[in-house]
């Protein structure tokens, strides 16, 4: 294939309740839908997932849009692409910036299984015609976040992850496991801690939780595998992990029993799936990340979450968990846990064009 056009959508939406996190607080979600088209005039698409604020990495919306527009994709148009994968191979000669890369590769993987009329998720090698969905709980006052985890006992979620930070941890999960013994829990602090708080931290092993995800440096794996040493409780690795090398070392090093995979992260789907089937390989337990991003984004976690090894519940909700309507047709729905892996070629969900001109802010267009 040749890409001959690429289209910018930067939209602004507006989440159903703010979410906080040992970083701040979200409440007003900027993206930048990424659209491809071919010489046959089909579509494809991708979503720029990076943050208004450095706060998760050190990509912004505002550097994504820098990446893609004078370096990205100058590259890509007019590239003959045999397969997705040789995309990374296009942008070899751009040094990390992931989220603005997995943008323009996961719009290519979407335009690719429309071609091969396939799924997307079978395209990848996925297996599953459900996924087991994960809910995320951000920090607020015991009772608020004991009434949310209710309403999504009740709404069937399999796994629910809340946020910590030093000084909000052990009696929050105490609360937490009062009124919920036996839920499935997990703790994300973010990088909130250092291997000073280990005391602190071993004090959680007594509330069986699931994991605790990227206690210390987000960019560490060294004094994770001390700390991990120290601790029953598995520790999952996230922002440590932006490539498969990255796995590879924290895996032979002992630094994680678990590893969240978020495609923006790693830069694309085909990094996500060489660290799935390493993964797979080595035994370590696997699950797929969320970024707080809409319905396209949402989709392409959907069919990478459809292969074998990823064996937790990842941060896949439903659309109407963040948005009033999502960009999407039909929404992402929930039903007693699960998510149905959509079974129209590509990412298998229309995407609801009218509505991003509706909510759009601006649009860039870059053709041969």
């Amino acid at each position: 294939m040749k890409i001959k056009e690429v289209k910018l959508h930067f939209i602004e939406m507006e989440l159903i309740n703010a979410f906080s996190t040992s970083y701040g607080t979200v409440k007003n979600r900027e993206l930048i839908l990424v659209e491809v088209k071919d010489e046959a005039g089909l579509v494809g698409w991708g979503e720029v997932v990076a943050f208004s604020t450095p706060w998760y990495t050190e990509e912004t919306i505002q550097t994504c849009f820098h990446m893609l527009e004078d370096f990205l994709i100058p590259a890509l148009l007019g590239e003959e692409i045999k397969h997705p994968n040789d995309v990374a191979v296009v942008f070899s000669g751009v040094k990390r910036n992931n989220m603005a890369k997995a943008a323009l590769e996961c719009a290519v993987w979407d335009l690719y299984a429309k071609q091969k009329r396939v799924t997307l998720s079978t395209l990848l090698g996925g297996t599953r015609k459900t996924v087991e969905a994960g809910v995320v709980v951000g920090i607020s006052d015991l009772s608020s976040m004991i009434n949310s985890i209710e309403q999504h006992v009740k709404e069937g979620y399999k796994r629910f992850k809340i946020k910590i930070k030093p000084g909000i941890d052990y009696e929050l999960i105490k609360g937490i496991r009062k009124h919920f013994p036996t839920l499935p829990l997990m703790a994300d602090a973010n990088s909130a801690y250092t291997l000073q708080d280990i005391d602190g931290l071993k004090r959680l092993d007594e509330y069986n939780l699931m994991m605790i995800e990227q206690p210390l440096g987000s960019d560490d794996i060294v004094d994770h595998a001390y700390l991990q040493r120290e601790l029953k409780t598995p520790i999952c690795l996230d922002e440590s992990i932006v490539s498969y090398e990255d796995a590879r070392k924290a895996i032979e090093l002992g630094s994680c029993r678990v590893i969240n995979v978020k495609i923006s992260r790693v830069g694309g789907l085909s990094e996500a799936k060489r660290i799935h089937d390493l993964c797979e390989q080595k035994g370590v337990q696997l699950w797929v990340g969320g970024m707080l991003e809409s319905g396209i984004s949402r989709a392409h976690n959907i069919a990478l979450a459809s292969l074998p090894h990823f064996t937790i519940p990842g941060d896949i909700s439903a659309s109407a968990r963040y948005w009033n309507q999502d960009v999407i047709i039909p929404e992402v729905m929930v039903d007693k846990g699960d998510i149905m892996v959509p079974t129209r070629s590509g990412i298998g969900y229309e995407v609801n064009e009218t509505y991003i001109q509706q909510i759009e802010k601006q649009v860039k267009q870059y053709t041969l």
